[in-house]
């Protein structure tokens, strides 16, 4: 079975990509995978979570991404928003509260930090449940309701959140209903030997980066692009892969609960986009592997801790080993 490359495939981005991924690099070291990854639910239209211990840059990487995107300088084109959860914080620190307006003798509505482009939520996991609620509508529904009244959120509304693991004090695990509405869900993790030696050799210089860093993309920029992204073509082989990758998670004996309907449309959606992120128009089997995990484990429910990984990457090679077999792309 072979795949016919059409030729009206759709025009690949890859200089604009580069770009932002070039800026990017100034800043973070080390780390390609996740910064493909987190690129990739930007242009899929998605959100991501990013966790790992303190202090391994997740939310520098969250605002080198913005920044690059929303530019340093007050009047860009795209808002950025950071807010920093904690325990003590309000629904209405986020969504926004009516304030009365004297002059007009009238309440009015100011807008919360929620009414942005790029939102950094930092440390999500600890705040109460009901602030890490406030932001399920909008992630979902791209609006917010506020009493009778409903308000649309920008046409870009990407959310970065990073949380610590749920073992340290002081975190409320995310229910399930919101994780899954997070496209993917990476680890972020130490850097390697070498990468940290340079790292402390050149931190000075890295922060001065991150203070200087140039806008690279406008807004117009990233809708193209996630425009673009809708429109890779996925192998019907491919599709299918997904469906039985989605459909295995429910009948296997080490998963609770498996994957929805939901996930495997999210899985689709950054399977198109991570190509984009590679250079091509097209997704290939390879594809299928290198994100899937990324994509499905934070959706599901295991029986035990000890055959978690095991379960969901046993489901994904059975499909990989299929994909192959068929050799789409040769």
């Amino acid at each position: 079975m072979e795949l016919m490359q059409n030729e009206s495939a759709p025009y690949v981005p890859t200089e604009k990509i580069q770009l932002l991924t070039q800026q990017i690099s100034k800043v973070i070291r080390g780390k390609q995978a996740q910064v493909e990854r987190v690129i990739t639910c930007l242009l899929a239209g998605g959100h991501i979570l990013m966790e790992d211990n303190p202090g391994t840059g997740k939310t520098v990487l969250a605002r080198t991404l913005a920044q690059a995107i929303a530019g340093h300088y007050q009047g860009a084109h795209v808002a950025f928003k950071r807010v920093q959860f904690t325990p003590d914080l309000l629904p209405m620190d986020l969504i926004g509260t009516h304030i009365f307006d004297d002059r007009n003798n009238e309440f009015i509505f100011k807008k919360g930090p929620l009414f942005c482009n790029i939102l950094l939520a930092d440390e999500i996991n600890r705040a109460s449940p009901k602030v890490q609620s406030a932001l399920l509508e909008c992630m979902a529904e791209h609006q917010i309701t506020v009493g009778d009244t409903t308000y649309p959120l920008e046409q870009l509304f990407f959310t970065i959140a990073t949380q610590n693991p749920i073992e340290m004090e002081g975190t409320y695990p995310l229910p399930a209903a919101q994780l899954d509405r997070f496209f993917m869900k990476i680890y972020f993790g130490y850097v390697d030997e070498q990468t940290e030696m340079d790292i402390y050799r050149n931190y000075l210089n890295i922060a001065h980066n991150l203070e200087t860093l140039e806008q690279v993309l406008s807004l117009e920029d990233i809708l193209q692009l996630q425009q673009s992204a809708r429109e890779v073509f996925i192998h019907e082989e491919i599709i299918r892969a997904v469906s039985n990758i989605v459909r295995d998670t429910r009948s296997h004996n080490d998963i609770q609960l498996g994957a929805s309907t939901r996930s495997g449309i999210a899985f689709i959606r950054c399977l198109q986009a991570y190509a984009l992120v590679k250079g091509r128009s097209f997704v290939i089997e390879d594809d299928v592997q290198e994100i899937a995990f990324d994509v499905l484990d934070h959706r599901l429910l295991y029986r035990n801790k000890e055959g978690r990984q095991q379960a969901l990457r046993s489901v994904i090679r059975k499909e990989a080993e299929r994909l192959a077999r068929l050799k789409i792309h040769q």
